[in-house]
């Protein structure tokens, strides 16, 4: 049993790390890549009209929502929200099969 409870937290802890990984990730593409953008644009016109703004803007979107996801930021359908509805859920599920 203590086997298997140490397998568990190893696999928990392995996607966490996993999840990190990938938004650093992405996080470290979008710099880089909006950086590049950025240059393209002044080497070309000068920043007389700033176009890699709006690469960065939907970009920056998806990073903010892939942060929130990540570290669990949402207050509403968060995984603390999930825990606490399944322990819900089975503690109605433990009261209805009493009486049967």
């Amino acid at each position: 049993m203590e086997n298997t409870d140490k397998e568990n937290k190893y696999m928990r802890a392995r996607e966490r790390v996993d999840e990190l990984k990938k938004f650093y990730g992405n996080l470290t593409s979008y710099v880089l890549v909006i950086s590049g953008l950025a240059l393209i644009n002044y080497f070309t016109t000068g920043f007389g009209y700033m176009w890699f703004l709006w690469a960065a803007f939907g970009w920056g979107i998806g990073i903010v929502f892939h942060a929130i996801k990540t570290f669990d930021l949402n207050p509403f359908f968060g995984k603390q929200w999930e825990k606490r509805k399944i322990e819900k859920i089975m503690r109605d599920e433990e009261q209805n099969n009493k009486w049967k």
